[in-house]
């Protein structure tokens, strides 16, 4: 899959720095699998010259990042709530593997679960609202604007002074 993006700014990438270990910031990319993970795909050339790790929830998403080091989180939605701190479990267990500087996501919940332990744990956080919601943000987006550090929708008309900001869309 090649990966091409919308020219977003310089800035809104900041976050992902240098990392305090002097080097490449370490990156975990979470999202679910389908179109979530397709878009965070195409984030790749963002994360050029950085340490990436990937989480999704389909082990056959492998193949797209086959050099990178790889986590399978168990997949869950709204509806299905007990299976919640299962996937939880998981995303903690993930980032204590991979202590990452900053984590990235697209959606849905999965994603969203990473970053709200990423930020209780100091990790930076940072959420793409998928581009297929262009009517009004995604139930997980919404929620994301209490965990991100840097919020992000890819529709202009979404975007509020108080965020999400809009700075560009992936293609």
């Amino acid at each position: 899959m090649s990966a091409r993006l919308h020219p977003w700014p310089p800035g809104p990438w900041r976050i992902l720095g240098r990392g305090v270990r002097r080097g490449p910031a370490k990156v975990l990319a979470v999202a679910s699998s389908g179109g979530h993970w397709v878009e965070l795909l195409r984030l790749q050339r963002a994360f050029e010259g950085h340490d990436v790790a990937y989480a999704t929830v389909s082990a056959g998403c492998r193949v797209d990042v086959p050099t990178a080091r790889f986590h399978v989180l168990p997949d869950v939605t709204r509806w299905e709530p007990r299976a919640i701190p299962g996937c939880l479990r998981s995303v903690v267990s993930v980032l204590a593997a991979e202590r990452p500087d900053v984590v990235v996501s697209t959606g849905a919940l999965p994603g969203l679960l990473a970053l709200t332990a990423a930020r209780a744990l100091g990790i930076r956080t940072l959420w793409l609202d998928s581009l297929a919601n262009a009517e009004r943000l995604s139930g997980s987006g919404q929620a994301a604007r209490f965990v991100a550090d840097l919020w992000l929708t890819q529709w202009p008309d979404l975007a509020r002074p108080s965020g999400p900001q809009h700075l560009g869309a992936v293609l």
